[in-house]
């Protein structure tokens, strides 16, 4: 860990008694008080997750057609204050990294992976995108059912924003700029604001009687039960949206014009199906499966599990896996080899545990 990349919050999480350890080249809270109990108390109440590794970039205004070129969201039609999840794909509609883009009034925002950041940057550039890498903001998530009650004490007005829009706001002489959104199937805010005045928001935060801080661990067990993918490990390069279950991401009027990064293919595997799928899968008994578990369907690999582990509000492990097309039907009956051992399962709908965004038209 010596060599890693700190945080803004660094001396905040290491106060706070967070068990640090490497990820995408930062040191960063994988715990607090433990994750089990990070993650109960977020899915009741309200968890502080720092996200400052993710990168935050802007394209000018006008830049949308040429983003287009990148990934197959509607991005020309996407209305000021509108957030868009979406895809940079390589040449065979592989999945290069996944993203948010928000139309302000002024650029484009995007919010990439960490983990794949200077390499998105590289890619963005390379199209000839002027890209402007804004490392010198912070990326705080407040997640959970008590986070609007917490955030509005602070921040008057965010109350009134709904899932996947967001808005400008001031607070202590600070601009934030905050949506309503997050990756862990919660309500919830994302909140950019300047590195330098993080730790005064997260402390202020903090001293909310909702809100307690939360570490990688069960950001991971949260966006597991709400069947959220994970690039790197659900997500990559040889993975197709409409194989990752992600068709969605390819908007009504780019499927009519194509012309994004392997159009051909993606618009193939839309009209005809994929010849696989990912899946969820409910493990038997209380071992959880990880990553690289071989998944077994009539005696023979069929696929592999992408992420696995325990959900602490399901009781039971649950895992994720690409399977065959004919063996990912809701109810198929498979194994997952762990050391050895056959484990039973069966492949069931996701999200494992229901989604509780605030959409459009939902009551303040």
């Amino acid at each position: 860990m010596a060599s890693d990349l700190l945080l803004p919050l660094d001396a905040l999480h290491r106060r706070l008694g967070a068990r640090m350890v490497s990820f995408a080249g930062y040191a960063m809270p994988i715990q607090y008080d433990g994750i089990i109990a990070e993650h109960t108390w977020t899915r009741a109440h309200a968890g502080l997750f720092d996200v400052s590794h993710m990168g935050q970039m802007t394209l000018p205004r006008g830049a949308d057609a040429a983003l287009e070129t990148l990934l197959p969201g509607d991005i020309v039609g996407l209305a000021e204050g509108a957030l868009r999840y979406s895809l940079l794909l390589n040449d065979t509609g592989g999945i290069l990294d996944d993203l948010m883009v928000t139309r302000r009034a002024d650029d484009l925002y995007l919010v990439v992976n960490g983990a794949t950041k200077a390499g998105d940057l590289a890619h963005l550039r390379a199209a000839g995108l002027d890209t402007t890498h804004r490392d010198d903001l912070a990326l705080l998530a407040l997640q959970g059912p008590e986070a609007v009650a917490a955030l509005d004490r602070l921040v008057p007005g965010v109350a009134a924003l709904r899932f996947m829009r967001a808005a400008g706001f001031a607070w202590d002489g600070a601009n934030l700029w905050i949506s309503r959104s997050g990756y862990t199937g919660e309500d919830g805010f994302e909140v950019s604001l300047p590195a330098t005045r993080a730790e005064a928001l997260a402390t202020a935060l903090l001293a909310q009687p909702e809100v307690r801080p939360v570490g990688l661990g069960a950001r991971d067990s949260l966006r597991l039960e709400a069947g959220l993918s994970l690039y790197g490990h659900d997500l990559t390069p040889e993975t197709t949206p409409v194989e990752a279950g992600l068709s969605f991401a390819v908007s009504k009027r780019r499927r009519a014009e194509g012309g994004f990064p392997g159009a051909a293919i993606i618009l193939a595997q839309l009209a005809e199906g994929a010849s696989r799928r990912r899946v969820g899968l409910k493990i038997d008994g209380r071992q959880p499966v990880r990553e690289g578990a071989a998944v077994i369907v009539a005696d023979a690999v069929a696929g592999l599990v992408t992420s696995g582990g325990f959900g602490p509000a399901l009781g039971c492990p649950i895992a994720m896996a690409y399977l065959p097309a004919i063996a990912a039907a809701d109810g198929t009956a498979v194994e997952v080899e762990v050391r050895g051992k056959r484990i039973a399962a069966t492949v069931v709908p996701m999200p494992f545990f229901p989604k509780s965004y605030v959409r459009a038209g939902a009551t303040p």
